[in-house]
């Protein structure tokens, strides 16, 4: 006889699962079970082995209770804190027979399906469940009126893995799913937080239904959620906070009161020192509580936020997620804060950080390079921070990531650290970032183009006339000339920046403008014309105003686009229309930059372009503007109608 050691190797366990004896098939399912619980690299082996689809097969064959028992067990397991083995579960058809046990007049069995569902559906890779269904949606309420804690716990599940769309979160709220999920706060530990995490769920980003929520009971409901944040559970103090913050990001006026705010400050930092799931999740409500938000920034930095993170990233050895958590917290404290961000250097965070970079999770790297792109607005403290390699290195070889996000975060951040930093320039041109960033600003992700177009405009930001070239020769005008019409308006707005910052300050790279027959000076014609974003049309004549600063040949081809002949089908210049926008100071701003520069007397045809510019009736928009409101705008006024009327004298 075989030993008992060889019966419990993998291949013959899982040779037991097809046994036609009963027996056999029971010992190698209970064998199975209690080797993959909790063991990954196990559950993983087992998958591979294919022991999910034969231990699917019992409970289509009408198994007895005790063999369903274990099976159900067994596959709750594979699918607990696993992708693969949910990929293995939904491949193998199990879900219709794991719900149907359900219903099945044995209590342990129900027990042991609503316990394996609920796992199940912990995972992005379950189906989501039909809301919008009659039939679905009756099922489902039948789940909710169970007089089984663990099945109604499992609807609150499946609603939470489910409900994503205003529809959805609307068809639910019609239903009178709010009033059942407020029944079960007052019901056990595990009801309870079940539906605290399925109400943000249905509230999320929807102030219709969050405005329904707050009327229920009379506002009762809402009292109760709040006394929760108190509880003695760090997990329901957790999801009661995220459910506030839930309510208050889809109706600001639900988290207007300032005292509101700094109690769930105070809670979600004192969480973020508790062991296990609690402290895991409290960072990444902090950040999103925080976000965008100085006054609940400054609130959190008073009860020593940036301290207690810092604190947990020397710690080392943290798990994927509580770590994204960290690092989003991380960086939405110094989003706006200058002390943040002196306080974080000043800890030694960002070697921290940077490591971070390089990390296997996806959702790790993301948050890493957020982080760096909101410290890097720092200029003052990271002057030293980030004159090393070790971080703009790891930065450029994220642009090759697999994740489309990544790409996306990590071009953001070098965006950012290329504004200020001209050590890293030449960085950039080392390790071939400039070749990739071209590469992406042909991407046909829009994102992509969006961030890498941006960074190139950074990079040719205040440039020496050799790294200009140098961009140049990787760009190419042709390149250059069609993201200036690209489909995407902030491409658009980010390449007439980039050329801005390439014909600023040397005359040389102005000819750039009129090379290959005109390609960029037509692009940009085109976009002053006929661009409807006022962004576009600030960048665009900008950069004719550098033109404009130019020799004589620049002045007059500048005089041309703006000042068209009658034969050209254009009648008035488009200078008018811009200079009596009432809407964008910067406009107007850029307009008066444009005709100062045509028409600086120390230029030998200045007087004819004068006259030119007087005669298109420029002089009379001027005068007006001498009263601006905006003070840049009537000092530009002054210094051009200065200009204009020197010339008569």
């Amino acid at each position: 006889m075989p030993s008992s050691a060889a019966c419990k190797r993998p291949e013959n366990l899982v040779e037991g699962l097809s046994s036609k004896d009963p027996g056999t098939r029971l010992k190698a399912l209970r064998d199975l079970k209690n080797q993959i619980i909790g063991n990954r690299t196990k559950k993983l082996r087992y998958v591979k082995l294919g022991a999910v689809p034969l231990v699917s097969e019992m409970l289509e064959s009408g198994s007895e209770s005790v063999v369903l028992v274990q099976a159900i067990a067994t596959l709750g397991s594979f699918g607990c804190g696993l992708d693969a083995g949910v990929e293995a579960i939904v491949k193998s058809g199990a879900l219709p027979y794991l719900f149907s046990t359900l219903a099945n007049p044995d209590e342990k069995v129900v027990e042991a399906g609503a316990r394996s569902l609920r796992m199940i559906f912990q995972s992005k890779l379950t189906p989501k469940y039909n809301i919008l269904e009659d039939k679905e949606m009756d099922f489902l309420f039948s789940l909710l009126n169970s007089e089984n804690e663990t099945v109604t716990e499992l609807a609150a599940s499946i609603i939470m893995h489910s409900c994503e769309t205003t529809e959805e979160q609307k068809a639910l709220c019609g239903s009178g799913v709010l009033d059942k999920l407020a029944l079960l706060l007052e019901g056990s530990s595990n009801q309870r937080d079940a539906s605290l995490d399925s109400l943000a769920s249905v509230v999320k980003n929807n102030r219709e239904v969050v405005s329904k929520f707050v009327g229920l009971h009379n506002g009762k409901v809402l009292s109760s959620v709040n006394g929760l944040t108190k509880d003695r559970s760090p997990r329901t103090r957790l999801l009661a906070c995220s459910l506030l913050i839930a309510l208050g990001r889809a109706c600001p006026s639900q988290l207007q009161d300032i005292e509101s705010k700094a109690d769930l400050v105070r809670i979600l930092v004192e969480l973020v020192e508790e062991p296990g799931r609690a402290g895991d999740e409290a960072p990444r409500a902090l950040g999103d509580l925080i976000e965008k938000s100085e006054e609940v920034q400054k609130l959190a930095c008073s009860v020593n936020a940036v301290e207690k993170l810092c604190k947990f990233l020397h710690k080392g050895s943290i798990q994927a997620k509580p770590l994204a958590g960290i690092l989003h917290a991380l960086a939405e404290l110094c989003s706006n804060l200058e002390d943040n961000r002196r306080l974080f250097l000043s800890l030694q965070g960002l070697p921290l950080v940077a490591e971070m970079l390089n990390h296997e999770s996806v959702g790790v790297r993301i948050a890493a390079c957020i982080c760096i792109r909101n410290i890097s607005r720092s200029v003052k403290n990271l002057s030293d921070g980030l004159t090393d390699k070790s971080i703009v290195i790891p930065l450029i070889h994220l642009f090759d990531d697999p994740s489309i996000e990544v790409q996306v975060a990590a071009l953001g951040a070098t965006s950012n650290i290329l504004v200020h930093f001209t050590t890293h320039k030449s960085i950039v041109f080392e390790c071939g970032g400039v070749k990739q960033l071209v590469k992406l600003s042909s991407s046909m992700v829009s994102e992509l183009r969006v961030n890498a177009v941006s960074a190139l405009r950074n990079l040719m930001f205040q440039a020496d006339k050799m790294c200009k070239e140098n961009i140049m020769l990787e760009l190419t005008i042709s390149t250059l000339a069609s993201l200036i019409c690209d489909p995407e308006p902030f491409v658009q707005e980010h390449a007439l920046v980039l050329l801005r910052n390439l014909v600023n300050g040397n005359v040389d790279c102005i000819n750039y403008v009129f090379a290959e027959d005109g390609l960029i000076i037509n692009a940009v014609t085109r976009q002053v014309w006929n661009a409807s974003s006022v962004g576009i049309c600030i960048q665009g004549i900008y950069v004719l105003a550098n033109i404009a600063a130019g020799d004589e040949f620049h002045k007059e081809e500048v005089m041309r686009i703006l000042f068209p002949l009658p034969e050209d089908g254009r009648n008035q210049s488009i200078l008018i229309k811009f200079l009596q926008d009432s809407s964008s100071p910067k406009l107007r701003v850029a307009t008066l930059w444009c005709i100062i520069n045509l028409s600086h007397l120390d230029s030998p045809g200045a007087v004819d372009r004068i006259a030119r510019i007087r005669g298109a009736g420029i002089t009379c928009a001027i005068k007006i503007m001498v009263n601006d409101p905006c003070l840049d705008v009537k000092f530009r006024a002054k210094m051009a109608m200065d200009q204009l009327m020197a010339s008569g004298n």
